[in-house]
Parts: C-alpha cells; structure tokens; sequence
C-alpha cells in the first residue's frame, strides 16, 4: 500500500491518496506493536533535522524513531543553518542531498519547505509550517483508531484554526470521517484548505462542518480535540486571542455536551487554564498523552515508507 511513497516529499496530507494514508496507519500500528521487527530495517540511512522553531516532541520522535530503525541523525537548529539568511534554501537542500537520504524540516513559512523540497532530490518531510502539520495528523489517527477502531467517531476540533486544524480537516476527510471546527469569526480554518476538505470528503463518504458555535459542534462528538490559542510566532497578539477565544475553553461543560464517553485531544504543549481545563486534561477521557506516544510510531512509518522500506 505504501511501496509508491519511496522517494517522495510529504509536505501535507493531501500528498497521500487514501489506500496510501491508510497504508501509513497500519504500518504505524505494526511498527509499534513489533518494533524489533524493524530495528534494522534503515541500517546505513541519515537522517538531517533543520528546524526554525522549537520542537519537543517532533524532534524527539523524530530522532528516536530513526535511531531506533537502525539510522543515524544529524540535528540542526535554525541559528547554525539560517536557511534563507546564510544563503539561498535551494542550495541547502542541493548540499544535503549530498550527503544525507531524507530532511524533516520545521519552518514557519510552507513556502520554505517548498523550496527545499523543489531544490532537493532526496524526500522532505512536514514537521510543521505555518500551514499544515501532517506527522501531527498521522499520530491523532492512529490514536483515533485504537480507541474506536474500525468505527468511524465525530471529531469535533475547538479552536484556532490553524496548521494543526488544517492537516486535521484534510486527513480526517481523506479518511471518510465527520470532522467539525468551531472557531471564532476571523480565526476559521483558511478557505482554500475548507475547500479542499470538502473536496476530499465528498470523495470519501467523509463530512466537513465548520461555523463558530462550539457547544453546537460539539453536540454528540465522540472526540474533542483542541490547540493552543497562540501559535509559534503569534506571541504579539496574544492578548487579542485570549479575548476572541473565551468560550472556545474545552472544559467539563463542554465534554458534557459531546457523546458520553467522549475522548479529548489536545496536540501540545498545552495551556491549562486557556484552551483546555487541567481537570478535562488529567481526567480519564484525556488521550492526549497517548497521541504524543503515537507520534513516534506514525513517524517511524513515514520514513519507512519515504525511504522505499515500507513494504
């Protein structure tokens, strides 16, 4: 299912079909069932990190995942690179592709990665822009899926709608799911990326809701997924979000008003107290934790399918 990602850039969940997006979730699912079954299986390969913003969780599965294929990783922050600053990104990407097999990048414009991507001939992975964050989605499906299983819930997302809410929408209607975002007015998900969810959905059996009422999205969900109201790069406006957001918090009265037994999702790093209460984060519906553990294994697939071992 995944034989044709080798070689390839993954840039956005819209890069995948779905047999292929499908395909990365259920090698994920066995990577993380059988990992020493893959221990060796990128023996040889290098892997450069280049990233713009600060990383957690990314660059640490990132690293761990390929160290634990059998690759090696070099990891490079923005100030010793200045992709764009130091010299041009294309030939950034037309060094590394001399000397490494694949790049995960984290920028903050799409266009950057595009540039990389255009100028190299080894693949680049999305590890977050201002547009899309697809390794996240990867993950929130994986979890998804071992929650509910061959079951298809209503993922309501509250909040801002940004990179996360992007690869969210496009993915989930790739996937044939009921996807909804409430957002408030000036903060909705960027049309052109509604439309293509829409597009997508109509193809798929999937459905895509999207306005600015979040107990009306959230009426019979079966999974709250929420975000930071301030992205990476938004810190100016910090002040003016926190007042377009009350009543976007995904708190008890929320959840009471979604499915019963209902699970919450938030991708980090959270704000308790902002966008999601510490008693819905610590309760037993939170499976937050359990999507940062899933972004190693969905990781570890997309570089097996990009590095032709994915079969």
């Amino acid at each position: 299912m995944i034989g044709g990602l080798s070689g390839r850039d993954f840039l956005s969940a819209c890069d995948l079909n779905p047999e292929e997006a499908l395909g990365i979730l259920d090698l994920a699912a066995r990577v993380k069932e059988n990992p020493s079954e893959y221990s060796e299986a990128l023996t040889g390969q290098v892997l450069v990190l280049l990233f713009e913003k600060p990383s957690l969780r990314t660059r640490v599965t990132f690293e761990t995942g390929m160290l634990t294929l059998g690759g090696k990783v070099v990891s490079l922050a923005h100030d010793m690179v200045r992709m764009g600053d130091r010299e041009p990104v294309g030939d950034v990407g037309r060094n590394l592709e001399r000397w490494v097999q694949a790049i995960v990048s984290r920028t903050f414009k799409h266009r950057t990665l595009e540039e990389l991507a255009e100028a190299a001939s080894i693949p680049v992975i999305n590890a977050l822009s201002d547009q899309e964050h697809p390794c996240q989605a990867f993950a929130d499906f994986q979890t998804i899926r071992e929650q509910f299983g061959d079951s298809k819930p209503a993922i309501t997302y509250i909040g801002d709608g940004n990179n996360v809410c992007h690869s969210l929408l496009l993915l989930g209607a790739m996937l044939g799911y009921e996807v909804r975002v409430a957002s408030p007015e000036g903060y909705l998900p960027e049309n052109r990326i509604a439309e293509r969810a829409e597009a997508l959905a109509g193809e798929n059996g999937g459905t895509i809701r999207i306005g600015s009422d979040p107990k009306e999205m959230a009426q019979g969900a079966q999974v709250l997924y929420t975000d930071v109201w301030t992205s990476m790069g938004q810190e100016e406006e910090a002040e003016k979000r926190l007042d377009a957001f009350r009543g976007f918090q995904v708190n008890a009265n929320l959840l009471g008003v979604a499915s019963a037994g209902a699970r919450v999702m938030h991708c980090l790093p959270a704000h308790r107290g902002e966008e999601i209460s510490s008693e819905v984060l610590e309760s037993p519906a939170s499976i937050v934790f359990d999507q940062a553990e899933n972004r190693l294994h969905a990781q570890k697939a997309l570089l097996l399918g990009v590095l032709g071992k994915g079969d």
